[in-house]
């Protein structure tokens, strides 16, 4: 079914048009788009903000939990009005907001083994802002298995590492590549117990919608197999490549 932008659309999203990379052609493609978020935390806050001041049209978004007093420093869409509602319907609310036209679809739900084939499989992009190992595991594996882009996020401290796998393409790298024990990730970004700069969610969290844009738009280049570690302390920033485990099919 062809798109095609009315006035409104037109003014509204003037800026992004006007860049050569995306034109009208593009933004019809971000409209067409549909994209899961992982999580409504510091990670899937940002993300879906921006998604949706792109102009996405579909946006599925996770989380079981409700709103509560330590999200507010560092997860933007909530206040204090918002304490103890769920965080998806409070969301939803919000985004409704800043964008009308973009359908979001809330899921009140701990992502697990049986309602996550039935999930995935109805979004063309993946992001992981999820806050636990077994659950990055989890949105891993299903999207390697329906091929989706998957773009995964995690913050502690002043530090955010970012990874895109394009599962698309036969021998991607996945995460297991990466982190090869439960323990070695959860000690490594665990925002939880090592404490979290607001503003590390934020960044990272729209690091995470920029890649997914520039994948629906097809344009620049993405970190397939690499993850690109931000030290926002001391603004080191740098990519590591990562090499398939054997051990991993």
């Amino acid at each position: 079914m062809s798109i095609k932008l009315n006035k409104y659309q037109i003014e509204r999203f003037s800026r992004q048009i006007v860049l050569k990379d995306i034109g009208v052609l593009g933004q019809k493609k971000i409209i067409k788009a549909k994209v899961l978020i992982v999580g409504m935390g510091g990670l899937g806050c940002p993300a879906a903000e921006f998604l949706t001041r792109a102009g996405v049209g579909s946006l599925g978004i996770i989380d079981p939990d409700d709103v509560d007093l330590s999200n507010i420093h560092r997860q933007s869409l909530f206040n204090s009005e918002d304490l103890k509602k769920s965080k998806v319907l409070a969301a939803k609310k919000k985004l409704k907001k800043i964008n009308p036209k973009t359908d979001i679809n809330c899921y009140k739900v701990k992502l697990n083994k049986k309602n996550c084939s039935n999930i995935i499989k109805k979004y063309n992009f993946v992001i992981d802002g999820s806050d636990n190992f077994q659950t990055k595991l989890l949105i891993n594996d299903f999207c390697k298995k329906f091929r989706k882009f998957l773009v995964t996020g995690a913050i502690s401290k002043f530090d955010g590492h970012i990874f895109t796998f394009n599962f698309k393409k036969i021998g991607t790298p996945c995460i297991r590549s990466f982190f090869q024990e439960d323990e070695v990730f959860e000690n490594t970004l665990n925002c939880e117990y090592d404490g979290v700069l607001g503003t590390v969610a934020g960044i990272v969290g729209i690091f995470q919608a920029n890649e997914i844009l520039k994948k629906i738009l097809s344009i620049g280049k993405d970190l397939n197999g690499y993850i690109l570690i931000l030290d926002l302390l001391n603004l080191n920033f740098r990519k590591v490549k990562l090499n398939k485990s054997k051990n991993v099919l």
